[in-house]
């Protein structure tokens, strides 16, 4: 009995034995397989590191105002009796606009004129006496006095007249008609506005410590919203002498050509000054950056420092074995689809240009650009 308990026993421990030689064979395959175990490449898009020559700018906001604007106001008071212009047309300089009252001027003018005419008699015959030596030196000083003061008050109702006349100081398009029939207006009070839209003014300010490097002719581009996708070209025609002790900013005024009259004054536009020097960059693609607080850095695709194992993936086009290295890289201007590298990237290297927020350092990659985006420096919408 003792006999085959022991049998028993000595057998389950030899099972035992052999279930664990079994597993701990299976467990050091499948560490050996884990430590000979290689991802698959993982697909990206490149782009080239290159060159090129930008214009460098310089950006602020800025307000368009007429070359020639003015609120076309009452000199005199008085009634409206003709309005001689409809609201929104172009008129040429001198075109007559309103026409007020003037009938208590018309009315005191001949009285004005006949007091001339007795002073004009009456220094003619003061200066035959004084010639023949009746009156003195003084009597007819006086004659004169009274002659140019018949005169002056002549000169004056009719200068009256003439202002109630108002008319087009300048050729220009006029704005919404401020005045009706019968009103009255006093002195200062406003009738229409009368703009000059082409050429058009830019005005915009810029940091004191960019003075140096701007000069009058130098070539503006002008945006607005009332212009999508298109840009005004112009030059700068003044700076101002002085600075806004304010802001420490210096005014500048560029002069544009306006020919459709799109761009009215009062609009707020974006002014780019197109500096002479074009400046020498390193540029990518923006999506090719993987953007991070402690540093942007991009994915250079590149062959490997040494063979890995497993089998070498084959890029499209491109050739075996390459793998993704992690650069840091600082960053400056953007523009359009591009952005600039100022330092850590090399000209003609490939970096991935998509997708990069899913790649790691020393991950193998096949590349395929058969359906990589067209990146441009001034893209446009297709919708616009």
């Amino acid at each position: 009995m003792k006999k085959a308990i022991i049998l028993t026993l000595v057998g389950l421990v030899l099972l035992v034995g052999i279930l664990g030689g079994i597993k701990a064979l299976q467990i050091r395959k499948m560490i050996a397989q884990g430590k000979s175990f290689v991802p698959p490449p993982v697909t990206v898009t490149t782009a080239k590191v290159t060159r090129d020559a930008w214009q460098k700018a310089l950006s602020a906001v800025g307000s368009l105002s007429a070359v020639q604007g003015v609120m076309v106001a009452a000199d005199q008071p008085g009634k409206v009796v003709e309005i001689r212009f409809a609201a929104g047309t172009r008129v040429e300089k001198g075109a007559r606009l309103v026409k007020q009252d003037i009938s208590s001027e018309q009315a005191q003018l001949p009285g004005a004129e006949g007091e001339l005419t007795l002073a004009r008699a009456n220094l003619q015959r003061a200066s035959q006496l004084f010639a023949e030596r009746i009156i003195s030196r003084a009597e007819l000083d006086a004659a004169q006095a009274a002659e140019r003061q018949a005169q002056a008050a002549v000169d004056n109702l009719r200068a009256a007249i003439g202002k109630k006349t108002i008319k087009a100081p300048f050729a220009g398009q006029l704005g919404i008609r401020l005045v009706n029939l019968g009103q009255m207006l006093r002195e200062g009070d406003s009738i229409v506005s009368l703009q000059v839209l082409n050429p058009i003014f830019a005005d915009f300010s810029l940091p004191q410590q960019l003075l140096a490097e701007v000069k009058t002719g130098f070539t503006v581009r002008v945006t607005s919203d009332a212009i999508p996708g298109a840009a005004l070209t112009g030059k700068i025609t003044a700076i101002n002498p002085e600075v806004d002790p304010a802001t420490r900013n210096i005014r500048f005024q560029a002069t544009l050509d306006n020919p459709d009259e799109t761009l009215r004054p009062g609009m707020y536009v974006t002014v780019e000054v197109l500096l002479p020097a074009p400046e020498q960059v390193l540029m990518i693609p923006a999506t090719a950056v993987l953007y991070a607080p402690y540093g942007d850095s991009v994915f250079v695709v590149e062959p490997p420092a040494r063979e890995q194992p497993g089998p070498q993936p084959t890029a499209k086009g491109g050739p075996k074995g390459l793998v993704l290295r992690q650069q840091f890289v600082q960053l400056g201007e953007k523009r359009g689809d591009y952005v600039a590298v100022t330092r850590g990237a090399k000209e003609g290297e490939q970096v991935a240009s998509t997708g990069v927020f899913k790649l790691r350092n020393g991950q193998r990659a096949v590349v395929d650009n058969s359906l990589a985006p067209e990146f441009k420096l001034a893209p446009r919408p297709h919708n616009e």
